[in-house]
């Protein structure tokens, strides 16, 4: 894993302090599971169990012809369930060493997703132009996850902001270009494992740094995107916001 905790922030101190109490790694441990997951937890991620791949390219889950093998929380419950609660994380970790973990959006944080060329060409260009880039995750199925601040759920829902961005889990295929995780989605946390050889999701950036505003980030995403889309011919998804 790529990921490298503490620093200067408080948060940061105590990301350090927990990895630093955590047990050292051992041999298939995803380099120190458990200690990646409290990390995501201390910093706001609310976690809960997903399924694991399983041999033959399956699902670890009993559904027969599974979409989205090692991709889903096991429970139907996954939204009340999640939490950052350092003692039930532990548990579930050691109860199920083999488990793959969903973070919950759209409670604090939402997720923008991307193909994971456009993600690297994005990634350097944000870098590149001092913008505050936040968590951000690669995986090997081809997206990258850039973690951002949540939009908020205002009292008044006539505010909400609609969002044809908007992902939900049931909806990914829709959405090949950029996809806006918030509330009722998930994506995996890493450390992950995906069905096939040696196949993850990883840290590119941890979860020390700080979340971002998701409009400070998806000028550059989205540019990345048009321009991934418009080397693969695929047109119909390179203009954001969407023609109708």
């Amino acid at each position: 894993m790529s990921a490298t905790f503490g620093g200067r922030t408080g948060r940061q101190g105590k990301l350090s302090q927990w990895l630093r109490g955590r047990r050292r790694p051992e041999a298939g441990d995803d380099g120190g599971r458990e200690a990646l997951l409290l990390a995501a937890a201390g910093a706001g991620l609310p976690l809960a169990p997903a399924a694991h791949p399983a041999p033959g390219y399956r699902c670890s889950c009993d559904r027969v012809g599974c979409p989205t093998p090692a991709r889903h929380p096991v429970s139907f419950a996954w939204q009340t369930q999640s939490t950052t609660d350092r003692g039930q994380i532990e548990r579930w970790a050691r109860h199920q060493p083999q488990a793959n973990f969903i973070t919950a959006t759209g409670m604090l944080h939402d997720v923008l997703d991307v193909p994971l060329e456009a993600g690297r060409e994005a990634l350097d260009r944000l870098l590149g132009s001092g913008v505050e880039v936040g968590p951000v995750a690669e995986s090997d199925d081809g997206r990258m996850l850039f973690f951002t601040l949540t939009r908020g759920t205002p009292e008044d829902e006539d505010e909400w902001w609609p969002c044809e961005l908007d992902c939900r889990p049931e909806t990914m295929d829709e959405h090949p270009g950029l996809r806006w995780h918030c509330r009722g989605s998930y994506v995996l946390v890493p450390p992950a494992r995906l069905p096939g050889d040696d196949q993850r999701v990883r840290w590119v950036r941890g979860p020390e740094h700080q979340l971002p505003d998701p409009l400070s980030l998806l000028e550059i995403l989205t540019d990345a995107c048009a321009r991934h889309a418009g080397e693969r011919g695929d047109h119909a998804d390179s203009a954001w916001p969407p023609r109708h």
